[in-house]
């Protein structure tokens, strides 16, 4: 499927695995999608850093991270989880959709980096539950993190990739982009806003999930934050409905609906397995084919109602 430049990138990647990733697993194409959610809520445990780890222990980290562990995040007291949540992606071909009401109807919605909702609510709607961000947003001035109203009122969750082996240490002097700096600085300046780093270990689970049911060498790269996103939203919701991610019938190479930067690798991947993300994904949605084509509307279990006792 991919065009000879993403495969060439493709090959680069795999060549280069900046993250020493090694992985070890069984490899099976062949599970079936009731096999496939039951791997994937019993490898893929939400986990944040908490502070009880070093270096984090010794810097103090334990009083400065959320009280409330994020899986326990929901709206009521009575409920163990969100009903109905929404996976908002970025994807282009999100505009002139029209879904922006029936996203909002859901209990929570999920939004990615720095994707606006003004000016795009009649595709996108204008509720935001949590904001996933990559450590670039944090790192680069550019995206305005102390300053912006898109990261404030809402619960934040932040992620780098440490290298495969998840050497903690390695990865606090080293990150890809500093996300610790801002970090610390935002928990200390709001300390009543809900905002966890992603635990490493949590988001190489992921890619073995996604590595363990690929035959072929998928990059050794991070998962997509569209798939972490995907799978954090089914440990914390009844039901998950995710919007373009795996493309309609508007289908574009526009990256991003809220800027003119077109590249086929937006939906196909390149530095991320966004491909073998995709095809897992299509694997566990319940939701009819017709969905898909025009709403781009995939439906998901949340974890907490996959049975899985033998």
């Amino acid at each position: 499927m991919l065009s000879p430049r993403l495969q060439r990138a493709m090959k680069d990647y795999v060549s280069a695995n900046k993250h020493h990733v090694s992985y070890e697993g069984h490899r099976s194409a062949a599970q079936s999608a009731k096999e496939l959610l039951c791997q994937m809520k019993a490898q893929a445990q939400l986990r944040t850093v908490d502070g009880s780890e070093q270096p984090f222990s010794s810097l103090g980290w334990a009083s400065l991270v959320p009280s409330l562990p994020l899986k326990r995040l929901h709206r009521r007291e009575d409920q163990s989880s969100f009903k109905t949540c929404a996976v908002v992606t970025s994807a282009g071909a999100i505009l002139r959709s029209g879904l922006g009401k029936e996203i909002d109807t859901h209990d929570a919605v999920l939004r990615f980096n720095a994707a606006p909702t003004e000016g795009y609510e009649r595709d996108v709607g204008h509720k935001t539950t949590i904001r996933i961000i990559n450590s670039q947003i944090l790192a680069n001035p550019k995206h305005r993190f102390n300053t912006s109203s898109i990261y404030k009122n809402v619960t934040l969750v932040a992620w780098d990739p440490a290298p495969y082996t998840v050497n903690l240490h390695k990865w606090y002097a080293s990150p890809d982009y500093n996300l610790f700096g801002p970090y610390t600085e935002h928990r200390k300046l709001h300390p009543g806003q809900p905002f966890y780093i992603l635990h490493p270990s949590y988001v190489w689970r992921l890619w073995d999930v996604i590595q363990g049911n690929t035959r072929e060498n998928i990059q050794p790269n991070p998962p997509s934050s569209g798939f972490i996103g995907i799978l954090l939203m089914m440990a914390l919701c009844e039901q998950v409905h995710v919007y373009e991610y795996i493309p309609s019938m508007r289908q574009t190479d526009l990256c991003h609906y809220h800027e003119r930067y077109y590249d086929a690798a937006c939906t196909l991947g390149a530095y991320h397995p966004l491909l073998y993300e995709k095809s897992l994904i299509q694997r566990i949605n319940t939701g009819p084919e017709s969905d898909l084509r025009r709403k781009g509307r995939v439906t998901l279990p949340g974890f907490s109602t996959v049975n899985c006792e033998i």
